[in-house]
């Protein structure tokens, strides 16, 4: 995917400062370790980590993203990293996260896309770390624009014999630049375990 073009305007999802479904989180002290921004966009979610203290990685397919993501960094005197790379190669960073937060990124994969994103964020998380995502929900009318995502589908790409723990999936809001209301979205908590389920488990 290639969302190069889009960031030489203002695109939708680019709301300039953290979601507040995210900020609330940070707040609560949800967002713990070493912080793994994935389709990192302009990078408010990583700095927002990294304001805190937080170790923070941004990582994002755009390079014109991740440009302007150096560039807040810098400006706000933030000690975040951003990579171009792709959400789907995850292991090629090399590293493991505690914490990983998503915006906008899952809802737009296709089946087989979300199989291999969830093998990835698996490879790149910590045992027991975190995945918080938040994603487009099947509330919203119509079919413009991303995929529209139920809960059983969240349930189904991390399943606990693939390694996962779903501890939540919450009704939420995603702030976008089109509509003062936001969009319908689900927040998802879902952990990382040390083997999947079953006799068949792999090492952690």
């Amino acid at each position: 995917m290639n969302f190069d073009a889009a960031y030489a305007g203002s695109p939708p999802w680019d709301i300039g400062r953290p979601q507040p479904a995210f900020l609330r989180l940070a707040e609560s002290g949800a967002l713990r370790g070493k912080i793994l921004d994935v389709g990192c966009g302009t990078g408010e979610h990583a700095l927002m980590a990294a304001a805190l203290g937080l170790g923070a990685v941004g990582i994002d397919a755009s390079p014109r993203a991740i440009e302007l993501a150096r560039g807040k960094a810098e400006a706000r005197t933030l000690d975040a990293r951003f990579v171009v790379g792709d959400a789907l190669d995850l292991r090629a960073l090399g590293e493991r996260f505690d914490t990983v937060v998503d915006s906008g990124l899952f809802h737009l994969f296709d089946d087989a896309e979300r199989a291999r994103y969830a093998e990835n964020l698996r490879a790149a998380m910590a045992p027991g770390g975190r995945y918080f995502m938040l994603c487009f929900s099947d509330r919203v009318p119509g079919d413009l624009g991303p995929r529209r995502v139920s809960r059983q589908e969240i349930r189904r790409s991390f399943a606990p014999e693939d390694g996962w723990e779903v501890l939540s999936i919450e009704a939420a809001t995603m702030d976008v630049t089109f509509t003062p209301e936001g969009i319908s979205a689900w927040l998802s908590a879902i952990a990382r375990r040390a083997a999947p389920a079953g006799p068949t488990a792999r090492a952690g």
